[in-house]
């Protein structure tokens, strides 16, 4: 399952939970308000996982495109260094993307 399926998934069980609890809270249902919070809080927990995930994969696609960068400085290839930089910054925008 990719991490977009996962965090959509999350979201929904936190939906799911947040409309069980409130008609839990309405009909005075303290179990069922209960099981709504548990499963709002499991919704929410899948999301940051995937969030999570997302952030490392970043952080591993920057640290690679880092060293790209760096050889095709030392070896003068400008197209390497190019090529390193901007997986540099895409690894930095999946980051920065999953931070919230």
């Amino acid at each position: 399952m990719s991490n977009a399926s996962t965090r959509s998934e999350g979201k929904g069980e936190e939906l799911g939970g947040k409309i069980k609890a409130g008609v839990g809270k309405l009909i005075g249902n303290e179990q069922m308000e209960a099981e709504g919070r548990a499963h709002e809080l499991k919704g929410k927990a899948k999301q940051e996982a995937a969030k999570s995930a997302e952030r490392t994969k970043g952080k591993v696609q920057e640290a690679v495109g880092a060293v790209k960068n760096r050889a095709g400085a030392v070896l003068d290839d400008e197209q390497m260094e190019a090529e390193g930089r901007a997986k540099e910054l895409e690894g930095e925008a999946r980051q920065e993307l999953n931070r919230k």
